[in-house]
């Protein structure tokens, strides 16, 4: 079968002006290079506004207009408020199968409040929060410290901790002047940090989660710095994470509820912080996780008996089965004929 890898280069500019990181090119040529490992002939191609004449060349319409193949899509978008439904969006409009989020998911991957309004609303417990515009609004029930950071970015960019509340105002000040959004301020959950990947949609598998250890670091959070390798202490990644059964499964229980509320499709991987009394906090979802080896939903697949060429196939006959019905049948796997570059 033909499918095109479809991403954005490393380093973008949003419509804030601020740098966007995308997915790092090592780990899209692997998953290109597990597709060829599977028969499927495959094209590497920017998420652009050039993309569905591209994929119409590598995959010419059938008489029907469909394109026959799949798009394995890693592209976070580049521009507007909802950047990383570009992609899926033009596919829908295509009637081109693809894996992960739809348009909707997509954008409520990206906007952290609404995801917190719909998991709160299905009884997922998530720190309490407020969204502010100056820094001077009154916080009302929250707890110092907070978290400060922007609705609507990914991988921690602007996330601040602020411990009194004279420093509230400036952080507010910094998310609105530099990301051009509203900030998000939440109560800051002391304890552990874990993280549940999931892959499936009917039926969900749980994979081995994931502990944050920040071993002794003053600092207990998830910066960019760290997702970016550019921390001077890193915290260590452990996996399966040291738990017991029950925390095991409630949090596998809300990470499933959480992807149902959040309208996620394929694989996901949900963040939470756990209270000094167990209690789990939902911080996010992710419905496009890093595959490089070094971040968490890999390191869990690893840990359940995944290779990353399974993997990245797996996620592609999930989305195949949820887009047509069924797996990927033998006959579509060509032989391998190589990959193709634009």
């Amino acid at each position: 079968m033909r499918v095109a890898v479809v991403w954005n280069e490393p380093i973008e500019i949003n419509a804030s002006g601020q740098p966007y990181r995308g997915h790092h090119r090592t780990m899209i040529k692997n998953v290109e290079e597990a597709l060829q490992e599977n028969g499927h002939e495959t094209l590497l191609c920017e998420g652009d506004k050039g993309l569905l004449a591209t994929l119409e060349r590598f995959m010419p319409p059938d008489a029907q207009g469909r394109l026959p193949g799949m798009v394995f899509n890693k592209a976070y978008g580049t521009k507007g408020e909802w950047r990383a439904s570009e992609v899926p969006a033009m596919l829908e409009a295509a009637g081109v199968p693809y894996t992960g989020p739809g348009p909707l998911g997509a954008a409520l991957e990206l906007d952290k409040v609404i995801t917190k309004k719909l998991i709160r609303d299905d009884g997922v417990p998530t720190p309490n929060f407020r969204v502010m515009r100056r820094g001077t609004e009154s916080t009302g029930d929250l707890r110092f410290p907070l978290i400060v950071k922007p609705c609507c970015e990914s991988s921690s960019l602007g996330l601040q901790f602020v411990q009194e509340p004279s420093q509230l105002r400036q952080a507010v000040e910094m998310i609105v002047t530099h990301y051009a959004e509203n900030a998000l301020v939440e109560e800051y959950i002391e304890g552990r940090e874990i993280c549940v990947a999931l892959l499936g949609n009917e039926e969900l598998e749980a994979l081995p989660p994931v502990e944050h250890d920040f071993g002794n670091r003053k600092t207990r959070l998830m910066t960019f710095e760290d997702k970016y390798h550019r921390a001077v202490a890193e915290p260590h990644k452990v996996c399966p994470a040291q738990i017991g059964s029950e925390l095991a499964t409630m949090l596998r229980n809300l990470s499933i509820a959480t992807f149902r509320a959040c309208r996620g499709r394929d694989y996901a991987r949900v963040d939470f912080r756990i209270d000094r009394s167990g209690q789990p906090f939902v911080l996010e979802i992710n419905f496009s996780p890093s595959l490089y080896h070094a971040h968490s939903y890999l390191r869990a697949a690893t840990a359940a008996g995944y290779t990353f060429s399974r993997l990245v196939n797996r996620i592609l006959d999930i989305a195949h089965t949820r887009h047509f019905g069924i797996g990927i049948p033998r006959s579509e796997h060509a032989s391998n004929r190589g990959g193709l570059q634009r």
